[in-house]
């Protein structure tokens, strides 16, 4: 992922972002702890962006940040770590839909590489 976070029109994002199912469904992950990313990027702060079958609306997920460092490393973020944005319903982890990658927040040129992203 790479591109210029910008601040103008209200702000925006760059993001990557996978469906855990193919048909867009959700997915039960209740029996793990977490999610493992491998990255390098540019010593800059992302977000990982969860969305669950209760999130009806763009700006609402659940979220964590990360650093990723200029060298290939493993990230760990525990389910615990992640806090709801714009929704009041707790992280169902029976019903996870949705993964992003998200440079957000600031401007910034955003440089990150993703080798791997596994639930834990």
């Amino acid at each position: 992922m790479t591109g210029e976070v910008r601040l103008e029109n209200d702000g925006g994002f760059v993001q990557i972002a996978l469906d855990l199912a193919p048909d867009g469904g959700p997915v039960d992950v209740s029996s793990h702890w977490g999610i493992a990313l491998e990255v390098r990027g540019n010593d800059e702060t992302y977000g990982v962006h969860l969305r669950t079958a209760d999130v009806e609306r763009p700006w609402q997920s659940y979220r964590a940040r990360f650093i990723a460092p200029s060298h290939w490393t493993t990230v760990t973020l525990p389910f615990d770590a992640f806090a709801p944005h714009r929704i009041a319903a707790p992280l169902d982890l029976k019903r996870l839909r949705r993964i992003g990658i998200v440079a957000i927040g600031r401007a910034f040129h955003a440089d990150l590489a993703l080798a791997s992203i596994r639930i834990v």
